[in-house]
């Protein structure tokens, strides 16, 4: 099996990876698992948090209600509850977007050169 050409996706990651993701801390990232009924990492032997990517595309959805959209714990949380679906489908646009200006940005910049 040739593991070069094929990417290799982590499975879990920690609340201190995870909360670099998001650049917050991660007394955040706990506080928000105890206010969002969806955040359900599972925990190992220590008790140690490991996030899968459902975890952290939920937290994603948080993130981007709580401080991008400027939502209230209560609102976000209504907000989820009412439209999580179309919010996680707007959210991918975005990134899918955000990604193909990345790309464009760059064959902009390596043709200039």
């Amino acid at each position: 099996m040739n593991t070069d050409s094929q990417e290799i996706e982590k499975k879990y990651f920690s609340i201190s990876e995870v909360a670099n993701m998001f650049q917050v801390k991660p007394s955040l990232i706990r506080f928000w698992e105890s206010e969002f009924d969806m955040l359900h990492p599972a925990k190992n032997k220590k008790g140690e948090r490991r996030f899968t990517q459902r975890d952290i595309e939920d937290l994603r959805l948080i993130y981007h209600l709580v401080k991008e959209k400027g939502f209230t714990l209560e609102g976000a949380k209504e907000h989820l509850r009412l439209e999580a679906q179309s919010t996680r489908e707007k959210l991918a646009l975005i990134h899918t977007l955000s990604e193909l200006k990345e790309l464009l940005v760059y064959l902009r910049d390596t043709i200039k050169d």
